[in-house]
């Protein structure tokens, strides 16, 4: 029984990466958790279809900064978003924080019990800002 969860659904096109497969249970427990909290569904959302830093995540999903900072690290930990550098001409380089991942599957093995299936984006094209250290 696969399903999208309803936030990771392609809202950005490209090629998709590559598929990884979550099967520890600790894993799969905190990524769902993580996905149940609504403040990070709305970081989710916002960043699918641009990268942004904590404060303007703050701002759109009208969130404390506080806030906003400890739920951008757990979506970082369990690698649904990924943190960059955007660089800036006046030296003051700040994180910004872009959706690493296009699609969550879940399904149910018989032998490895829970599965979590995790397609990740390909890398998100963006004019706006500048990527450091991009392979």
């Amino acid at each position: 029984m696969g399903m999208n969860h309803p936030s990771m659904s392609g809202a950005r096109t490209g090629p998709s990466g590559e598929q990884t497969t979550v099967t520890e249970e600790a894993d799969v427990e905190s990524l769902l958790s993580t996905l149940e909290d609504p403040d990070c569904r709305s970081i989710i959302e916002a960043t699918t279809s641009e990268a942004l830093s904590a404060s303007e995540l703050s701002e759109r999903c009208d969130l404390p900064l506080s806030t906003t900072y400890r739920k951008v690290d757990q979506l970082t930990d369990v690698g649904v978003l990924d943190e960059r550098v955007r660089l800036s001409r006046s030296g003051q380089h700040t994180s910004e924080y872009v959706l690493q991942v296009n699609s969550i599957e879940l399904s149910v093995d018989p032998e490895a019990g829970v599965v979590l299936e995790i397609t990740e984006e390909g890398p998100l094209q963006s004019d706006s800002s500048l990527v450091a250290g991009a392979d």
